[in-house]
């Protein structure tokens, strides 16, 4: 008599892990040609990594862009390859410190006198490195949470006080971070900055969404790319048995649920469609598109190891 708990179609060697299929090739757009023609989207942290991911299909769909980073050499070269691609609308650049709420007023100023107010704010500019809680100085928390937290606060204010102020409609997307719900030891100072941020999508999406502004979150699991500062590539490398470089995502493949890392435009269709018509009735949501990596659990937890022995680090010393 056959085992039905051992039939063919549930056997594991003939049926082995293959992860979550890859995304369309690079160049696909998730959304009809032309949805942003005639929209003007901003992008702070446009100029390298994710946020010139997420411009690019933007830019895909027909939008007049505007980017905005501190570093003028990153932002004149991501500018004049978004002009490039096919499709796109105008191309701006702004070299802005979200920090100073003054700035942030003239890159509005000047983003509304070239191609028009913002319909679209995407709030990516973020900074982070990991350390023990107990070694970050005063500073450093500040240089965190002032860009990824107060930054963010200042673009979003300046936004939505001038779409309230002229009677239309806009829609933010803020890059935010699983741990804003698990906490992140290593990263006490983006955690606690990431939490405030995700607090803003729900607290703003219901002042505001009387007046037409929604606003969502869009958590991005591990898309490795050119941009990844020097500190986090260290960790990932050391952690996970071989960095991004070697094939789709090195070592880390094989510690992702979906048997992969994630493709940068993935993060950037997501983007797309958040703030696109279809996705009105969506706000003060954030979106996880990680492969379900912030999701996974053991069913026995490996033996622990301290955080500061995980960084290299020798004993805390005041």
């Amino acid at each position: 008599m056959e085992n039905p708990s051992r039939h063919p179609a549930q056997d594991p060697a003939q049926h082995p892990a293959r992860g979550l299929p890859a995304p369309p090739a690079l160049g696909a757009a998730a959304l009809p040609p032309g949805t942003y023609e005639g929209q003007v989207v901003l992008v702070t942290g446009g100029g390298s990594g994710l946020g010139k991911a997420i411009a690019t299909e933007f830019a895909r769909l027909g939008a007049d862009l505007v980017i905005a980073s501190r570093r003028a050499r990153q932002l004149k070269a991501a500018r004049e390859e978004l002009a490039a691609i096919p499709g796109a609308g105008r191309v701006t650049a702004a070299v802005c410190d979200i920090r100073d709420p003054e700035r942030v007023a003239e890159v509005f100023d000047a983003a509304q006198a070239a191609v028009g107010l913002p319909d679209v704010l995407v709030n990516n500019a973020a900074a982070n490195f990991p350390s023990p809680a107990e070694d970050l100085t005063p500073g450093a928390w500040r240089a965190v949470v002032d860009i990824t937290l107060t930054g963010t606060w200042f673009m979003t204010r300046e936004f939505g006080r001038r779409h309230l102020a002229a009677g239309t409609p806009g829609s933010i997307v803020n890059i935010g971070a699983s741990y804003a719900w698990t906490g992140g030891p290593g990263f006490a100072h983006s955690a606690a900055a990431k939490a405030g941020v995700k607090n803003l999508v729900e607290t703003l999406a219901v002042e505001w969404g009387p007046y037409g502004i929604q606003i969502n979150g869009l958590v991005p699991g591990l898309f490795p790319h050119p941009d990844l500062p020097e500190a986090i590539t260290a960790g990932l490398a050391g952690g996970a048995g071989g960095g991004p470089g070697g094939g789709a995502g090195g070592g880390l493949d094989a510690r992702q649920p979906a048997l992969r890392v994630g493709a940068p435009r993935e993060l950037g269709w997501a983007a797309t469609f958040l703030a696109s018509p279809y996705a009105r009735f969506v706000t003060g949501h954030t979106l996880v598109v990680d492969g379900a990596n912030w999701q996974r659990r053991t069913v026995v937890n490996p033996e622990l190891t301290p955080l500061r022995t995980q960084l290299g680090r020798g004993p805390f010393t005041p």
